[in-house]
């Protein structure tokens, strides 16, 4: 029966115990309650504050996971202290210092991207509605979290990618200008005037709506001397999504072809000269008819 003397009397003992901490308990609830109203208030501040600026909506949404994790790390940190009188702030502060060594390496990888996410919502030439290029990855920002971001591809695939990977290597921004240059090659044959040719293209490209004339200008360089042609490379600037440089592209192309045949000037297909050292015989074979 002593076993059981010794169980019922600790039984007591933590029931006491938990009787003469009813009131901390009620203290700290009272806290946390609080903090849950600081935090909506803050919360409702901060959006009022932030109603006629232009702070993108990625950093609107930092700020606010911010705000969050101050007022309730602070109000938790109350509420420990009131309910185990012997912890002081400086412990709290000491045991979170250890913890957050052993919590950083072995979630190195997820403080790295969160990182790479705070960084990246800083950033000016990286925006919601951007086309990019990355590490082979190419799409439209969707949208931009603290751990990773939403690239939507062409062909409609969403594409994750943790925000390290964009941070840590060379992005390109196909949309940081609202126009972009595009490049074709044209050739002509050799029998062509040259100039002539010329001036045909460039009155084709400068007749297309998608070609952007206004401070930029339509070039065209004679390039090379290729097998069949001379080369011309006709070069242009017209919007900067993909779907703006594809249109443009295949309305030039259709309207230098019509242009440089209604004006009789030949694009060559390739051409073979075959050259011997010698006379070549030539055998006639006879009709199967005769």
């Amino acid at each position: 029966m002593e076993p059981v003397k010794i169980l019922i009397e600790q039984l007591k003992q933590i029931l006491r115990g938990s009787i003469e901490m009813i009131p901390q308990i009620a203290v700290a609830v009272v806290v946390l309650v609080a903090v849950w109203g600081i935090n909506h208030l803050a919360h409702f501040i901060f959006d009022r504050a932030l109603t006629h600026t232009k702070l993108r909506q990625s950093l609107k949404d930092l700020f606010s996971l911010l705000i969050t994790l101050l007022v309730w790390g602070f109000g938790l940190m109350v509420a420990a202290v009131v309910l185990f009188p012997g912890l002081t702030p400086a412990s709290i502060l000491t045991g979170l210092g250890i913890g957050s060594v052993a919590i950083g390496f072995a979630f190195k990888d997820v403080f790295e991207n969160f990182l790479a996410g705070i960084i990246i919502l800083f950033r000016r030439e990286m925006r919601i509605g951007d086309h990019i290029e990355c590490e082979d990855i190419e799409g439209e920002v969707t949208h931009i979290a603290i751990r990773e971001s939403h690239i939507r591809r062409t062909d409609g695939q969403l594409v994750i990618v943790p925000n390290s990977i964009l941070f840590k290597n060379p992005v390109v921004v196909r949309t940081d200008w609202d126009t972009r240059r595009v490049t074709v090659i044209c050739g002509v044959a050799y029998d062509e005037d040259v100039d002539a040719a010329r001036d045909v293209i460039a009155k084709a490209v400068s007749t297309c709506d998608t070609v952007h004339q206004d401070d930029k200008p339509i070039q065209i360089f004679a390039q090379e001397f290729a097998d069949s042609s001379i080369n011309f490379e006709v070069t242009w600037w017209t919007g900067s999504k993909p779907v703006d440089v594809r249109q443009s592209r295949d309305q030039v192309v259709a309207t230098v072809k019509r242009a440089l045949d209604d004006a009789g000037i030949e694009i060559p297909f390739p051409y073979r000269t075959l050259t011997f050292n010698g006379p070549v015989p030539v055998q006639a074979t006879p009709h199967p008819e005769n």
